[in-house]
């Protein structure tokens, strides 16, 4: 069974000011201002998985977040906790892959939906369930299962999931992968379960993976992308399947990736500034793993030409070398705050001062040309002001996160490697090396985009 890694991004991350809000659990209850604030008091938290050990099936760490980043006051949850569906067996890597969140009940306080993917159902191994946890002013309780539409083994439902407003009535909707096809709950999930209509989605060949949501036109509905395999000419490439959002979703367009493993690494933002949302999509498989980031830019129909950035594009630090893994993770923010969201770009497996695997991160800058290589910054553990020394095997940078933890307006970089996971602070000029910090390990995994 393939599990996806906490690379995987699922929507859009920009930089936002935080302030602190006190919603009460009412029916009156404004929506939450960020999806995971699951605890309702105006700050982001943070939802790290937890792989199952001995008979368990796993679970998600909840970092409750402050003004300053993550704080001290934590949250586990598993299927042996009150008021959640399935038991804790083992197998299910339940909360171990794909996590998303929405304030689906618009009550104030954000949900999490988490997949699990092994869960065996009745007869069928690795039939998998997706199931969301409920928001309260305690944090995560409690936990309402999705109906699965197209029950069978194997299938792996909620490998990929997404939430957005799909069909634009104003309500979060749930997109998950379940087989060779994605199935859209539209509106209407609550505690007592999903009331509002499922669209199925699949085009021919193509095999789902991951699921990256929002808004590429300027119509008020979340749009889609779906990533996944095609077989062609006995080898596995990839493609982008856009998905334009609206009361019925609608087929569009689909890019080529060329080389693809069997996960990738995706945002949505709007890097140029003129209203359209572009995808950036990184392939770590392309040529020979030397990888590379697809940029499909949006329009009003949806996305349009598309360009391609790797260690070879002019400005970019290094060069495309075979197992690099250029665009292994990806993430967007504002790192200088002059409106346009630039881009993170991890390389794990880059070679460093001479030590294999030692993994760096390249920053892309977004302008009114999109982004481009001009510009860039590269972070690697041999950069002055980052704590300790390149090691083989650390693979700093196999997950990025932009987000402004500290509310100053500008996205600061998460990096996490197999040691020292670290912040490195953005500031007017972008992201700096002075004032670089150490963070607790498996934070930055987190991070929901």
């Amino acid at each position: 069974m393939r599990l996806r890694t906490a690379a995987l991004l699922t929507t859009t991350l920009t930089a936002a000011t935080l302030t602190p809000l006190a919603l009460p659990a009412t029916a009156t209850a404004a929506p939450a201002k960020h999806a995971d604030d699951f605890n309702g008091d105006g700050y982001r938290d943070y939802a790290t998985p937890q792989s199952g050990e001995g008979n368990k099936g796993g679970s998600v760490h909840v970092t409750f977040g402050t003004a300053n980043g993550p704080g001290t006051r934590t949250q586990v949850v598993d299927q042996d906790s009150p008021g959640v569906p399935g038991a804790d067996e083992r197998g299910d890597s339940w909360a171990e892959g794909t996590r998303v969140a929405a304030d689906f009940d618009r009550d104030g306080y954000g949900d999490l939906a988490v997949s699990a993917v092994g869960e065996k159902v009745g007869r069928n191994r690795g039939q998998g369930s997706v199931t969301v946890l409920w928001g309260s002013p305690t944090g995560l309780k409690g936990g309402t299962e999705i109906p699965n539409k197209a029950p069978g083994a194997r299938k792996a439902f909620g490998y990929g999931l997404a939430t957005g407003d799909f069909n634009g009535d104003g309500r979060p909707d749930l997109a998950a992968t379940n087989g060779g096809a994605v199935y859209v709950y539209k509106g209407g999930i609550s505690r007592s379960g999903v009331g509002g209509s499922v669209q199925r989605l699949a085009k021919r060949g193509l095999s789902p993976d991951d699921l990256i949501a929002g808004r590429v036109t300027k119509d008020r509905a979340t749009d889609l992308v779906v990533v996944g395999q095609v077989i062609r000419d006995w080898k596995e490439t990839g493609d982008a399947w856009f998905v334009k959002g609206g009361t019925t979703l609608k087929p569009g367009a689909t890019l080529r990736l060329g080389a693809y493993a069997d996960s990738t690494s995706g945002v949505i933002a709007d890097f140029d500034k003129n209203g359209y949302g572009d995808l950036a999509l990184g392939n770590y498989a392309d040529a020979k793993y030397k990888g590379a980031v697809a940029v499909w830019r949006g329009g009003r129909n949806g996305p349009g030409t598309a360009t391609r950035l790797t260690q070879g594009t002019p400005g970019v630090a290094g060069a495309p070398e075979k197992g690099d893994r250029f665009g292994g993770s990806v993430s967007a923010g504002d790192t200088n705050g002059d409106g346009y969201p630039d881009l993170a770009v991890g390389a794990s497996s880059e070679d460093v001062g001479g030590t294999r695997d030692g993994g760096g991160v390249h920053v892309l800058r977004g302008g009114a040309g999109g982004l481009k290589g001009a510009g860039s910054k590269w972070f690697a553990r041999d950069s002055a002001g980052i704590p300790g020394a390149p090691s083989e095997g650390d693979r700093f940078g196999s997950t990025v996160r932009l987000r402004d933890t500290d509310l100053d307006g500008y996205a600061d970089l998460y990096a996490h490697g197999e040691v020292d996971p670290v912040r490195l602070p953005g500031s007017p000029s972008g992201i700096k090396n002075s004032g670089v910090t150490r963070v607790e390990y498996g934070i930055v995994e987190g991070f929901l985009q």
